[in-house]
């Protein structure tokens, strides 16, 4: 889903509610009506911008009249001190909507930031850094497009995106059958993920190599690797590599779970095609940014 500002909407006015309440009663109390100020954004620490549309939407959903001029575009790199947003307006407007824009503009400029450190850790392998559903709740749209301003790439957007076979899945599966092997629930799984859904991503979480092996036969369009070692991750790519004896596009594998900026670069390096991590999104800092009223 592209971000627009009719698809942020809900999300700036629900967030302006929670702030604003029944209004900044401090500016109100002490800053004239027709008062207007400059002012700007500038940043605390070094990192990569994101959401400075975002933050421009907020200050306009306050005061259109607010005139926002963005000087570093999403995805630019930026040094401590350096001026992001140039504001000018009604002083009580921007004052309402500092702390609103502040906040989403400094998480997603964290993600960014954080997507940009791991995205340099794994070059020059070809394996993509991705995201994953590990968002916070509301703010999953936002968070995916910092992680590509961030120069990452997403992996589903959401349940109804593609399908991913997970061990749960398989596990409520063999419920229903008696003494069915992992490898045979495994192959019925994918072969009945793409005869229902033939043009969808289908990709299949696996936990050993015999599980590997049974889920190349069914040819999937990817493989998860979930919380594996080193070198077990080395093992499952010759595998792949020998089993396929084709372009190793033609079968992507993918690695999740305990992904640090101090381990990236080695299972990138192992020839994996996707590097899957939650704390991009769930837990990456903010990059800290003040507004100063010129």
């Amino acid at each position: 889903m592209p971000l627009s500002r009719h698809t942020v909407a809900p999300l700036i006015l629900r967030a302006l509610w929670e702030d604003l309440g029944r209004g900044d009663v401090t500016s109100r109390a002490l800053v004239p009506k027709s008062a207007r100020i400059r002012a700007r954004i500038i940043t605390k620490a070094p990192g990569i911008v994101a959401g400075t549309r975002v933050a421009r939407w907020v200050f306009e959903a306050v005061d259109r009249r607010i005139r926002c001029t963005v000087v570093r575009r999403d995805g630019q790199a930026v040094r401590l001190g350096e001026m992001i947003i140039r504001l000018e307006g009604s002083a009580q407007g921007i004052l309402a909507a500092e702390r609103t824009a502040l906040n989403l503009l400094g998480h997603l400029s964290g993600v960014a930031t954080l997507t940009s450190q791991f995205v340099r850790q794994a070059r020059p392998s070809h394996a993509k850094i991705m995201d994953t559903r590990k968002t916070l709740p509301g703010l999953r749209l936002l968070e995916k497009y910092a992680v590509r301003a961030g120069g990452g790439d997403n992996h589903r957007m959401g349940l109804d995106d593609a399908i991913l076979i997970k061990t749960n899945h398989l596990l409520a599966l063999k419920c229903g059958m008696r003494n069915a092997e992992c490898g045979i629930v495994m192959k019925q799984a994918i072969t009945q993920a793409k005869r229902v859904r033939p043009k969808r991503f289908v990709e299949i979480e696996v936990t050993n190599l015999e599980e590997l092996k049974a889920a190349l036969q069914a040819r999937p369009t990817a493989i998860l690797l979930d919380n594996w070692s080193l070198p077990e991750i080395r093992k499952a790519v010759r595998l792949r590599n020998s089993a396929l004896r084709t372009p190793h596009s033609a079968l992507l594998l993918e690695v999740s779970g305990g992904v640090t900026l101090a381990n990236v670069r080695a299972i990138a390096r192992t020839g994996v095609d996707r590097i899957s991590i939650g704390r991009l999104t769930h837990s990456a800092p903010a990059l800290d940014m003040s507004l100063e009223v010129a």
